[in-house]
C-alpha cells in the first residue's frame, strides 16, 4: 500500500467517524439519526447504491483519447468498474443513468480559485461565508468537482472551515485544498499605531518570521502555502516590463524550505523578473501566472518538476488593456507578452500546464471557469486534449491526489461530468456542462 493511498484511507475513516449513530435507545423524533462532528443530530447518510452510467463517449484523460460506448459502474462514492459496454456487466438492480448521447469526462479541477470575494471594510464573517458557499456551489454545478483555493481574500482561515464542512457533508461543494491567509512581504517597518489585520495576509520581514508564518498556517489546517515573490509590473520608456521584487531570496528559500519540511506545498504568485526566477530556483511547487516566463526559466521548471498554472483568462481580460492604456498612454500592453509566454511554455517539452481560473468575484464569475479551457486552446497554444488533461490528470498530480481523482478509473472517486457534444472538436462544450456527479451523488442532470 502506498503512503498516499494509506493517507486517503485514513482521511476516509476519519470522516466516516464524524457521523455516528447516537446511543441507543433513541427517544427523540422519528427514526434513529446520526451524530455530527459537533455533537448535534442529523439524518444518517443513505446506504451506498450501485449505479451504472452508460457513456456514449468517454474521455480517457490518462491516454488523451476519446472512447465510445463505455459503461462506468460505481458503488457509493467509488468507481468499481469501467470499460466497453460489451465487456462490463451491469449488476442486477443497479440504477442506470443513460448518458449514451453525451460525452462523459472526469470531474473537472480548478487549480486556482478564491471562494471568498474580497472582504470590504464593512464586511462581516457571516456575510462573507454565505457568499463563499454560493461561489463554491456555483463551481460544483459548473462541473468543477475539485478545486484549490489560493488565499481567502481577507477572510482568515475561513476556507479551512468551508473545506471541512464540505468534507463532513454539511454543504455541497468541490473537494478543496486550501491555503488560508497567504504570506506577504513587509517592505516597511511595522507601524505600532496600525496593527496588522489578523484576517488578511501574514506580513513578514525576515526569514524567521516567514518560518513562523508557515507554521501558523499549518497549525490552522491549510493544505498549501500561498506566497507572493513579486508585486506589480510597470513599463519603462522603452517598453520593457519591470516587476517589483518582494521577498529577498534567503527569505523566500526559508519559506519554501519550511513548507516542505512540514509536508506541505507552496504556490507562488509571480509576474516576472527576479522574483519569478527566485521562485523557480527555490523550488516553489506551482508557478502562478508568470507573465514574463522565458525559455530558460521554463526549462528550469521542467528540470525541477514544477507545475505551471497560467490562469490565462483572468489576465487577458479587457481591464488589463484599460490599465495599460492608462499607465502607458496606449503604447505598451501586457496581454501579448503573457500570451507569448504561455505559448512558449506549451511548446516546452515536459512542461506540466495546469488549468486554474483565478475566479475571484471581481472580474471572473464563479461557475464560468471553463472559459480557461477555451483560452488555453485559442490563445495559449494547447491542444484540446492537453487542455483537458491540464484540468484533470495534471491538476490531480499537482494536488497529490492522482490516486483519487483526475481520471475515470476503478477505485477512484465517482466524480463525473457530461456535455452534449465533443469537447475535442469544440472546447467550448465545457462551458455547457449538463451533468455533474461528485462521489456518486448526482449534483445536476439536465440530460434527463
Amino acid at each position: 500500500m502506498t503512503m498516499r493511498l494509506a493517507f486517503a484511507i485514513l482521511i476516509a475513516v476519519t470522516l466516516a467517524a464524524q457521523v455516528q449513530p447516537p446511543p441507543a435507545p433513541w427517544r427523540g423524533a422519528g427514526p434513529t439519526p446520526c451524530v455530527g462532528s459537533d455533537g448535534g443530530i442529523l439524518q444518517c447518510p443513505p446506504p451506498a447504491r450501485v449505479i451504472a452510467v452508460r457513456a456514449g463517449r468517454l474521455f480517457n484523460s490518462k491516454a488523451g483519447q476519446m472512447l465510445t460506448k463505455q459503461v462506468v459502474i460505481l458503488t457509493g462514492e467509488r468507481i468499481t468498474d469501467v470499460g466497453p459496454e460489451a465487456q462490463v456487466k451491469i449488476p442486477a438492480g443497479a440504477q442506470v443513468i443513460d448518458l449514451s448521447q453525451a460525452t462523459v469526462l472526469p470531474g473537472l479541477i480548478d487549480a486556482h480559485t478564491h471562494m471568498f470575494n474580497n472582504r470590504g471594510p464593512k464586511g462581516t464573517t457571516d456575510a462573507s461565508t454565505l457568499i463563499a458557499v454560493q461561489n463554491a456551489q456555483a463551481d460544483l454545478r459548473a462541473g468543477f468537482t475539485t478545486a484549490r483555493d489560493m488565499s481567502s481574500h481577507g477572510n482568515g482561515y475561513g476556507d479551512v472551515a468551508i473545506r471541512d464542512a464540505i468534507n463532513q457533508g454539511r454543504i455541497d461543494g468541490p473537494r478543496y485544498q486550501v491555503s488560508g491567509r497567504g504570506i506577504a512581504w513587509g517592505a516597511a517597518p511595522p507601524n505600532p499605531a496600525a496593527p496588522g489585520n489578523p484576517l488578511a495576509s501574514n506580513v513578514i520581514r525576515s526569514a524567521e518570521e516567514g518560518r513562523a508564518a508557515v507554521r501558523e498556517h499549518v497549525e490552522h489546517g491549510v493544505d498549501w502555502i500561498k506566497l507572493f515573490p513579486t508585486g506589480a509590473y510597470s513599463f519603462d520608456a522603452a517598453g520593457q516590463a519591470h516587476y517589483v521584487l518582494t521577498y529577498p531570496m534567503p527569505v523566500l528559500q526559508a519559506l519554501i524550505d519550511e513548507t516542505h519540511r512540514l509536508g506541505k506545498k507552496a504556490a507562488c504568485h509571480v509576474l516576472g523578473g527576479e522574483g519569478q526566477k527566485n521562485a523557480i530556483v527555490a523550488g516553489c511547487d506551482t508557478i502562478e501566472h508568470a507573465y514574463g516566463l522565458d525559455q530558460e526559466q521554463a526549462n528550469m521548471m521542467v528540470a525541477k518538476g514544477l507545475f505551471y498554472d497560467p490562469t490565462l483568462q483572468r489576465y487577458i481580460e479587457p481591464y488589463m488593456d484599460d490599465n495599460d492604456a492608462k499607465s502607458t498612454g496606449g503604447k505598451y500592453r501586457m496581454i501579448p507578452i503573457f500570451e507569448k509566454a504561455v505559448a512558449m511554455a506549451a511548446n516546452t517539452k515536459g512542461m506540466k500546464i495546469m488549468v486554474g481560473s483565478g475566479a475571484d468575484g471581481s472580474t471572473y464569475a464563479h461557475g464560468t471557469q471553463a472559459l480557461d479551457f477555451e483560452m488555453l486552446v485559442k490563445h495559449g497554444g494547447l491542444t484540446p486534449v492537453r487542455a483537458l488533461q491540464g484540468g484533470t490528470v495534471i491538476n490531480a498530480e499537482a494536488l497529490g491526489w492522482q490516486d483519487q481523482i483526475g481520471s475515470i478509473d476503478k477505485g477512484k472517486y465517482a466524480d463525473l461530468v457530461a456535455v452534449s457534444g465533443d469537447p475535442l472538436s469544440d472546447i467550448t462544450e465545457l462551458q455547457r456542462v449538463k451533468f455533474v456527479m461528485k462521489g456518486g451523488k448526482v449534483v445536476r442532470n439536465d440530460l434527463k
